[in-house]
This record gives C-alpha cells, sequence and structure tokens, in this order.
C-alpha cells in the first residue's frame, strides 16, 4: 500500500513526511530542503494506482495504519516527528495508539477525524454535500478532481497547483472513490480518546475541507495526550506546505525547538515536545532510496 520509501539528510532526529488523498510525497518538496538539513526524514507514496481497485472495502484508516506501522519497523524507525496531512493524520494517530514507540511527536496538519457536519459537531460537510461528490467522482472523476485541486489548493501559483495535480489525475477512479468514502462517510473521533503521544494540530483558517473548530475539537477531545497544540496558519486552502511552506517550516521549528513563533502564526499551546530517537539507517547520507 506504499511506495517508493526514501530517506533524505541526516541528524539525530527522525522525520515521517505522510502525504493525503490524492496526493504524492512531492508536497513536500517546499519544505524539505529545510528539513533535510539537520534530521532524518522519510518520505513514501501511498498506493492509489488502483492495483488492487476492485477491492473497494481495503480502504479502511486501520489497514493504512498498518501499513505505516510495518514501514516504520521495515527500517528499524522508533521515536519519529511525524508529520501526517490531511488522510495521513488519522492514520498515524491510530497508528501510534497501536505502537507509541514508534512516535515522539505528531503534527496533524489539516487532519480531520470526521468530515460530515452533526448538529454538535461542525467537520465541514453536510450529508448532502458528500452524496453529490462522490456521485460526482464515481460519474467524471476528471472532470471533478480540475475544481477540486484549484479549491484545494487555494491558489493559481503553478508551483503550488502542479504537484497536487500530477498525483490527483493519476488516480484511477475506483480508488479515487473508494477513499473518498473511507475519508468523508468516516468517523474516527474515538481515536481521539486514545492518543496519548504530544500532539500539533495545523490548520489553516481558510481551509474548507478541514476547519480549524476541527482543529479545537481534536485539541479539547485529546485527554489522555501529554500535549495537545493547535497551531492555525492565516492563509487559504488544504495545502499549507504548498501554498504557505514558511510559516508551516516556523511551526515545524517550533516542534523541533529549533525556532520562535512567527507573526502570522496563532497558538494555543500546552505542554512540552518529547526527545527523539535516532533512526537506524546506514549512513549519513543525502538521500537512501528504500528497496
Amino acid at each position: 500500500m506504499y511506495l517508493n520509501p526514501r530517506i533524505v539528510g541526516c541528524g539525530e532526529r527522525t522525520l515521517v513526511l505522510s502525504h493525503g488523498y490524492g496526493a504524492s510525497q512531492a508536497i513536500w518538496d517546499k519544505v524539505l530542503p529545510h528539513l533535510s538539513k539537520s534530521n532524518k526524514v522519510l518520505l513514501f507514496d501511498w498506493d492509489f494506482s488502483g492495483a488492487a481497485a476492485d477491492e473497494e472495502e481495503r480502504y479502511t484508516f486501520s489497514r493504512f495504519a498498518d501499513e505505516l506501522v510495518v514501514l516504520m519497523d521495515e527500517v528499524k524507525l522508533k521515536g519519529a516527528v511525524y508529520v501526517g496531512h490531511s488522510m495521513a493524520g488519522m492514520v498515524g494517530c491510530i497508528a501510534s495508539v497501536r505502537r507509541p514507540d514508534l512516535f515522539t511527536h505528531l503534527v496533524l496538519v489539516g487532519a480531520s477525524p470526521r468530515y460530515m457536519n452533526s448538529e454538535d459537531y461542525e467537520g465541514g460537510f453536510d450529508k448532502s454535500d458528500i452524496d453529490e461528490m462522490l456521485k460526482n467522482i464515481s460519474s467524471d472523476f476528471h472532470s471533478w478532481a480540475k475544481g477540486f485541486v484549484a479549491l484545494a489548493v487555494g491558489t493559481t501559483d503553478p508551483s503550488a497547483v502542479e504537484p497536487l495535480a500530477r498525483s490527483f489525475f493519476a488516480m484511477d477512479p475506483r480508488v479515487a472513490h473508494g477513499l473518498a468514502r473511507m475519508l468523508f462517510l468516516g468517523d474516527q473521533r474515538e481515536v481521539l480518546d486514545r492518543v496519548v503521544v504530544p500532539c500539533t494540530m495545523v490548520h489553516v483558517s481558510g481551509d474548507f475541507a478541514a476547519p480549524p473548530s476541527v482543529g479545537r475539537y481534536m485539541q479539547d477531545r485529546m485527554k489522555r495526550c501529554a500535549s495537545a497544540t493547535l497551531e492555525t496558519i492565516d492563509s487559504v486552502g488544504h495545502f499549507p506546505q504548498l501554498v504557505a511552506p514558511e510559516e508551516m517550516l516556523r511551526i515545524l521549528d517550533i516542534v523541533l525547538g529549533e525556532g520562535r513563533l512567527a507573526a502570522g502564526v496563532v497558538e494555543e499551546r500546552s505542554g512540552n515536545d518529547g526527545s527523539l530517537a535516532e533512526a537506524e539507517v546506514n549512513g549519513d547520507v543525502d538521500a537512501v532510496a528504500m528497496s
């Protein structure tokens, strides 16, 4: 379920960068040079190719979490800072409940445990909106994807749009539909009750998919978490690493203990971060491709 794992950079700390729905590891390109200067960074791609698209039932958060654990075990990685975007945020939460030894901090970027609104919860989408979206994905995926990519990125800047567009349009439409059902009809809120690893939620003020209210809900519900911090970036869209990479890096530097909060980032903070353990990889090299 994962492809193209590689380790970039060197250092005592290790970060895992995990992308979400329709994306690829290319969404981290704007922040990777800075992060890899003093950290080992594990990147990979979730397999959205459709190799087993007939098995739509296979798309569950639990399966993705299992694959993440397998990957981290394969590279003998423990004590990592995990940065999960969108879908990958809750994947990381589930994996951390099962194997807390693998993680020292979770950075959940635009993550959401539930996208559907209800009487006591603002997820961002009404049930009718989700039904219409699933219908459009099923009937004309490429037309839907064209509009969704533009909305999700929130800008016309080619350097932000093109990395996401390439991976989105490469998705098998059956995979896109199966994953969308998993995401938008699912409810992972109970997982938050069991997360104990320190967490930083990062939300964009103008994110239609995971508004800051979702981050506040997650923060309030993580009662067992060693610390739960909410950072809000004043920008638009669902991809701050593409649209506001400087602000994204400032927050990651805070998590890593390297920087101070800068203008343009609103913070709601409690608790302290843990220390990181070194990943057991072969040598301090600029990039290591995993077979």
